[in-house]
């Protein structure tokens, strides 16, 4: 539809102008706070430097020492700077999410909330900006720094070796064996007589009230040939 020439340059309302107004200021406000975002935030691959160092880069590691996501974060560090809207301890959160917070902190505390591997970030702390620091922060800070600073000096002390433990001494096994002057093993057996050098068969059945062929049928399975017996081995009498 075209419009008549006639109000072609009308002189625009009042309403008009407060409201154009308006959107001119607005938009000069928007400008400073998101130059004021831009400047201190750390790119991710620098946010990915620090979790390399910290956790091996292992977004989601709780080992059980206070520490928790691929930026160790304490679980006070954490709810301070508003990580409880996220999950509950940092290792339950995303990536993306962990930076926000550490964006936080960083924003706050400066590189030096990382102080063995903060170095890399090109941020600074703000003076006076969007996160203002409170006195609960920077007490929560200063602790898990001291922390931090404690268990960086516990990894670089050399580990002592545990002391060795003495495996448990097992007793000899039985010996159920005799060695013949040849070198062979024979069958010891554990009857109440034990032959003693020069006996034979029928010089201990004679001895005892026997004959060779009963001691030799009591003893069959120590004794393969009723004219070979050995030292050491015991013969049952009954």
């Amino acid at each position: 539809m075209l419009f008549s020439g006639k109000n072609k340059h009308r002189r625009p309302s009042k309403a008009v102008r407060v409201a154009t107004l308006g959107g001119v200021a607005a938009a000069a406000v928007a400008v400073p706070l998101m130059g004021a975002t831009s400047a201190s935030a750390a790119t991710t691959s620098e946010w990915d430097q620090v979790a390399q160092c910290e956790s091996g880069g292992n977004w989601s590691i709780n080992t059980g020492n206070g520490f928790y996501g691929g930026l160790q974060f304490s679980a006070s560090t954490w709810s301070a700077y508003g990580g409880d809207q996220y999950a509950s301890t940092a290792d339950q959160a995303s990536k993306a999410q962990q930076i926000a917070v550490g964006e936080k902190v960083l924003a706050s505390q400066g590189a030096g909330a990382w102080p063995n591997c903060g170095s890399g970030l090109s941020s600074t702390p703000n003076e006076g900006g969007a996160e203002d620091s409170s006195a609960q922060q920077q007490e929560t800070q200063q602790q898990d720094t001291q922390q931090r600073a404690d268990r960086s000096e516990q990894r670089q002390q050399p580990q002592q070796e545990a002391p060795k433990q003495e495996a448990p001494k097992q007793e000899a096994p039985k010996q159920d064996t005799v060695t013949t002057p040849t070198g062979k093993q024979v069958e010891k057996g554990d009857g109440e007589y034990k032959v003693e050098s020069g006996d034979t068969l029928s010089k201990i059945a004679e001895a005892h009230g026997t004959t060779w062929q009963q001691l030799f049928e009591k003893n069959k399975d120590i004794v393969k040939d009723a004219n070979l017996i050995y030292p050491g081995q015991q013969l049952h009498l009954s």
